[in-house]
Formats: structure tokens, C-alpha cells, sequence
């Protein structure tokens, strides 16, 4: 088979949770246990970082990753879903693997995937742990996809687990209330491993130190360690944060430019900081430099990306209620005239309660993303209008922009958001 030929198999044979939703999703690792054992336990061959979370853990693997590839480590990086090529989600050195690579594998393996009928999802796991164990890397940066107590990735056995913000977002799978759906984040914690918790947040703080007791796995809270304080964005496109630890003050620049990366930061560096304790050779410029060059060492996409300055537009992959707050906070906080929103839901979000968050000035132009999740844009704009948004349907992502850049002037900002499918189909990502 072609690639092309490789990856219409994929996508047709197995059913993909991002496409799809539920009927793709499995509360199990048997079939990645199945997997990883018929393919030799690469996930046993290589070290590794375990995240979780519900917002900021792909920002976190990403800077992480950055740092260690300054350190002078391979670094395999595993994220989902992706933007714009199946490849993004497995990286080593921020190289994507190569389309060769997944041609080999599939066929290599096509028998065995056939008789098992894993979902996309654990298939991709599989892939990515086979490559990481051929290419040896030093350690590998392994993003959760939902959850983490049965999701495939946690069958590593990792240096340090990372556990991000927990917020409201997939209910239905996870539970419907913060304690339960940190219960299913703190899953990746594992016996005798230090667990890193990005955000102290005092309602959940408990479930965290239960489980990490159970288990024996030293806890810190890194919010409580590092104390970080955003300021502008600086003349070569850097968002300066002020750091203090202790009696210590420094700064540090990220090339990510959302000011969500406030509450990321202090997992970050307490990781760091762990991986130090274990003997990685992580020196303080490793870390300032890495962080300032996340996206061009890691390719990460969709987070604050500023894809014109005149006018300013700029899109975002942040879709649930927390994420948007923030972001919605951080466009209040932007400098413009008039605003532009080009909105696209998926159809299995809480939907009402981020509708209420948006901007009621800005004039809104609702689209559809190509996949079966998407939200219908007829339905998105009746319940738009009933949160008392205004705005007109343009159900493609990019003749949408193309509309909002003629109404702009220089001085106007357009956002593009509200699902990362959405993002996705921007051309000029």
C-alpha cells in the first residue's frame, strides 16, 4: 500500500474517537496490552514522562520535550490528535515519522490488527512505542489522550507522571464531577514514581494524595513550589513570565503566547526538577533556551498561533468552559477595534455553558468542521443567537476567514476557535 492508500485504511478500518466519539472510545488496555505484546513490549525499551490533564497537557509534553532536546537528549514525543498529518502525533527530535514508517508498520502488522480490531487510538499507541524502541530514544514525552486510568498510553512505566489542570470536559466518559474525573487523571500514577500536580486546586487536592499514598509515589504540587506572574509580550514575540521560588526571582520567555501558560508553567519546571533529582543533565540555560523555542524545536501548532498581524488573527484549539475563559480573558485583554469569532463546536460538549462565556460584541461566523462529530452549523447558530450572539453561517472553516479578512479593518482582531477540528482546517496553520 501507498501511504495514502496506509492511511485511508486506517481511517476506515478502525474506528477513530476524534471522527466518531463514543462508539470509538474503550474503557480497557487489553487490546494495547495485545498490541504492545505482539509487537515485542517496545513501551519496556525506552524511559519516559506520563501527562495528563484536561487543559494544558499538550502545551506541557511540548515544552517538556523542547527542554530535554536542549539537554542533548532523543526525545520521542506522543500527542493526539493532530492538526494537519497523522505524523504529528509521533515525533522524535521533533521530526515527524516518516510516512515510509507508517507504510512498514501497517503492513507489517496489518494481520495481527485485523484479528484484533484495536481503535485508532490504541493502534497509534502501538505505533508510537514500536517507534520509539527502534529509533532508541533516550525518553520519551507520552501525552494522554482522555482520561488516563484505562486510556492505551498508560501502560509505560514513566520517570515522572505530570498532571495538569482538571476541569469539566468529557462527562460522559470520565464522570460527572471534578472528583471523578480526577480520579480517572490520577490513573497514570504509579508505584513509587514522583507524580507532579500542575494546580493545587482544593476540591480535588484530596483524590491526588489518596492515590499517591496508595502507591507509594512521592507528590508535589507545583503551584505551591513555583510562583509564576505573566507580563507583556516582548519585542521578538515572547511572552515573559517573572518566577519566583523561594527567595529566588528569574524570568523566563515562551514562545507560546496564550497567558493560560501561566498555570502549565509551574508543572513544567517542577518536572523538570524531578527529572534533575533522577539524574537527567538539565542545566538552567536547557530550560531558558528550550522554552524559548518550543515551536520551532517540537512543530507544536493551534495555541495562540498568530496567523496575520494587520488584521490580527489568531486561532486557538481551546474548547472547553475553562479553556475558553481564559481565552476569552486573554481577547478582552488584546488590543483591537472591532471582533471577529469564526465558531465551530463538536456535538458532544456541554455547549450552553462556553456559549455564555463569549463575547457578546464580537460578530460571529459559524462553521462546521469536516468530521461526523461536528456540531451542525444550522443547530450552532440557533443556540448562538439564543445566547444573544450575532453573526451569519459559513460552514467552511476557510471561506469563513476569507469573509471575516474583507469585513476587518487593520486594527480589528479575527479568532478562530471553539473546537481543534476547527483549527485543523485552517490552510495557513
Amino acid at each position: 500500500m501507498t501511504y495514502k492508500e496506509t492511511l485511508d485504511y486506517l481511517f476506515n478500518a478502525l474506528p477513530m474517537f476524534q471522527r466518531v466519539g463514543a462508539s470509538a472510545f474503550k474503557k480497557d488496555l487489553s487490546n494495547t496490552i495485545k498490541l504492545c505484546s505482539h509487537l515485542g513490549n517496545p513501551q519496556d525499551k525506552f524511559q519516559s514522562v506520563h501527562v495528563a490533564g484536561t487543559n494544558g497537557k499538550g502545551s506541557t509534553s511540548h515544552a517538556i520535550c523542547a527542554v530535554l532536546m536542549k539537554a542533548g537528549y532523543k526525545v520521542g514525543l506522543y500527542t493526539s490528535p493532530h492538526l494537519k498529518s497523522f505524523t504529528e502525533r509521533i515525533k522524535v527530535n521533533g521530526q515527524e515519522i516518516p510516512e515510509a514508517e507508517v507504510v512498514h508498520f501497517v503492513a507489517q502488522n496489518q494481520e495481527f490488527i485485523e484479528e484484533l480490531h484495536p481503535s485508532f487510538f490504541e493502534m497509534t499507541v502501538g505505533m508510537a512505542f514500536w517507534y520509539f524502541a527502534k529509533t532508541r530514544v533516550d525518553i520519551a514525552v507520552v501525552e494522554v489522550g482522555m482520561g488516563g486510568r484505562l486510556d492505551s498510553t498508560n501502560i509505560i512505566q514513566p520517570k515522572v507522571s505530570v498532571i495538569t489542570n482538571i476541569s469539566m470536559d468529557h462527562m460522559q466518559y470520565l464522570g460527572n464531577t471534578l472528583k471523578e474525573i480526577a480520579g480517572e487523571k490520577a490513573g497514570i500514577i504509579k508505584q513509587n514514581t514522583p507524580v507532579v500536580i500542575s494546580q493545587k486546586q482544593e476540591e480535588i487536592e484530596d483524590v491526588f494524595l489518596e492515590i499517591a499514598h496508595s502507591k507509594n509515589a512521592a507528590i508535589f504540587f507545583a503551584d505551591q513550589e513555583f510562583e509564576v506572574n505573566s507580563s507583556t509580550i516582548s519585542d521578538n514575540s515572547l511572552r515573559s513570565y517573572t518566577i519566583r521560588k523561594g527567595a529566588f526571582s528569574y524570568s523566563l520567555y515562551l514562545d507560546l503566547l496564550g497567558v493560560y501558560q501561566i498555570k502549565n508553567l509551574p508543572g513544567i519546571l517542577k518536572s523538570i526538577d524531578v527529572l534533575r533529582s533522577l539524574g537527567y543533565n538539565i542545566n538552567d540555560t536547557h530550560i531558558k533556551s528550550g522554552l524559548m523555542q518550543i515551536v520551532n524545536l517540537t512543530g507544536l501548532k493551534g495555541r495562540w498561533q498568530v496567523l496575520s498581524r494587520s488584521p490580527l488573527m489568531v486561532c486557538d484549539t481551546g474548547h472547553n468552559e475553562d479553556g475558553m475563559k481564559m481565552l476569552v480573558e486573554q481577547i478582552r485583554n488584546t488590543p483591537h477595534d472591532k471582533l471577529f469569532f469564526i465558531l465551530g463546536m463538536v456535538n458532544d460538549k456541554d455547549l450552553s455553558k462556553v456559549l455564555a462565556l463569549l463575547p457578546q460584541h464580537a460578530y460571529y461566523f459559524f462553521c462546521q468542521a469536516n468530521i461526523p462529530r461536528a456540531l451542525g452549523v444550522d443547530l450552532l447558530s440557533e443556540m448562538a443567537v439564543a445566547a444573544g450572539l450575532e453573526g451569519e453561517v459559513e460552514k467552511d472553516v476557510n471561506k469563513a476567514i476569507e469573509k471575516a479578512m474583507k469585513k476587518a479593518g487593520p486594527k480589528d482582531m479575527i479568532f478562530i476557535g471553539g473546537s481543534t477540528f476547527v483549527v485543523a482546517e485552517i490552510k495557513e496553520l
